[in-house]
Formats: structure tokens, C-alpha cells, sequence
């Protein structure tokens, strides 16, 4: 029995460690969970941890509020540390001291959950859709975006600014249950979903690596701007893909 007890502590520690991304990420969302539940009932919906099927991709998105005045897409990132990026960077910077690590650009990653909701809601073109990107208060937001990316303390704020209404009640309703029953969270293969996310990763680091571009495969060049040199793609400003070097 003594001898068990450490092995145990120490299959703990190597568990909490191989998915401590994932519990951050857990905890992260139940947290924006329990904040979008005191939005009132009767204007806003609220759908969390919904998983979509899109273009042959599925697609993982934390928070769905379908509201009077649009729909409300909302990345929760459980991050600490300087966040660093831009609007339309390919990745941003976490700093902690002295330490720098990319993260995928949240306002990207939204865009492509934005993507797959209007093409499972297609019947329904003039709906207008909010991104909005949501950080804990341990994190220093230094990013310049005309997206909203915020602490989470002001995302009922944030979400309650906007009063230009834009779907009607049965419209709101038709859409909650549509979605709700598009919904593939319960049969949803994470592992599966990892796989597909680093195989597209991969197939856009071939595209930069032979200096085309990963959305529109025109041609890389170099540019330069306020913060140095980066890749643009030839095609901007129709394609405005970029990465900084």
C-alpha cells in the first residue's frame, strides 16, 4: 500500500500535465458559462460547447448567443501573461517575462467558427453575426483589432452595447433549435478533431513554406510595416493574408 500510494501521485501529476491545456480550457469556458447565464432570458439564447459539421471539417465553438440583435460567436482563451497581436496577424504573442509563445490568432479562429454557422444557417443571409474574443483578468490585453477582445469581467457589457435589433422571436427560436439540433457535441471525437486541425495546420505550412499563400495560393512577397517586415499576399488588399517574419 505504501508503495501504491506514490505510484498514484505520480500517474496524477503525468495526467494533470499531458492535459493541462485541456482543463485550462475547461475551466475557461464553464467560467464564461456561468457569466452568459445572467443575460435575460427572454432577449438572448444562450448555446455553450457546440460542435458543427462544416465543408467536410468540424468545428468546435465555445459560446453561441443567439439574441434580438444578431448572433454572439464568443472564443474563450484562458490565457495569463502580455497577450500581443493584431487584427489580422496569423498568430499572436503570449509574454510572460521573459518567455514568448505563438498562439493562433483567436479573431481567425472565430472567423472560421462565423464561417461554418452561416453555412449551417443559410436560409437565414441577413443575419448579422459579433465576434467577440474573451481573456481572463490575469491576462495584459496589447492588441490592436476592431473585434472585440476583452477581459472576461466586461463581456455582459460588451454583448448588451449592441440594441439594433435583428431577428425576430420566431426567428431567434428557429435558429436556437436548428443549431441545438446540428449540434454534435455528444458523438464528438476530440481526438479525431485534434488530428484533422494539425493536418490543415500542416497543409497551410506547405502552402508558405513554397511561397504561396494559404488562402488564396497567389504569391507571397515581402512587405514592410510599422512593426517590421512580414509576408503579404500579392493579392491584398482582396486577400489580406499575412505573417510576420
Amino acid at each position: 500500500m505504501e508503495i501504491f500510494i506514490p505510484i498514484l501521485l505520480i500517474l496524477l501529476i503525468l495526467a494533470l500535465r499531458f492535459f493541462k491545456a485541456d482543463i485550462k480550457g475547461f475551466v475557461g469556458e464553464k467560467t464564461t458559462s456561468s457569466v452568459l447565464f445572467f443575460l435575460n432570458k427572454s432577449k438572448y439564447k444562450v448555446l455553450n460547447d457546440v460542435i458543427l459539421k462544416s465543408g467536410g471539417y468540424t468545428t468546435q465553438i465555445d459560446h453561441i448567443v443567439i439574441s434580438d440583435f444578431g448572433i454572439f460567436v464568443i472564443e474563450t482563451k484562458n490565457y495569463k501573461g502580455w497577450i500581443v497581436g493584431s487584427e489580422n496577424a496569423e498568430f499572436w504573442t503570449q509574454v510572460i517575462y521573459r518567455r514568448k509563445e505563438k498562439l493562433y490568432n483567436p479573431i481567425r479562429q472565430n472567423f472560421g467558427h462565423i464561417k461554418a454557422l452561416k453555412n449551417c444557417l443559410h436560409e437565414y443571409p441577413n443575419v448579422v453575426y459579433k465576434s467577440i474574443i474573451v481573456f481572463p483578468s490575469k491576462a495584459d490585453i496589447k492588441v490592436n483589432t476592431t473585434t472585440d477582445v476583452i477581459y472576461l469581467q466586461n463581456l455582459l457589457e460588451t454583448i448588451r452595447k449592441y440594441s439594433q435589433i435583428n431577428l425576430s422571436e420566431t426567428d431567434k427560436e428557429n435558429i436556437y433549435n436548428k443549431i441545438s439540433s446540428l449540434n454534435l457535441a455528444e458523438t464528438f471525437n476530440k481526438r479525431k478533431h485534434v488530428k484533422a486541425i494539425k493536418q490543415r495546420i500542416q497543409k497551410r505550412e506547405n502552402a508558405i513554406n513554397a511561397n504561396k499563400c494559404p488562402r488564396c495560393g497567389n504569391d507571397l512577397i515581402m512587405r514592410n510595416g510599422k512593426y517590421g517586415n512580414f509576408l503579404g499576399c500579392k493579392s491584398y488588399p482582396y486577400c489580406k493574408f499575412l505573417r510576420n517574419v
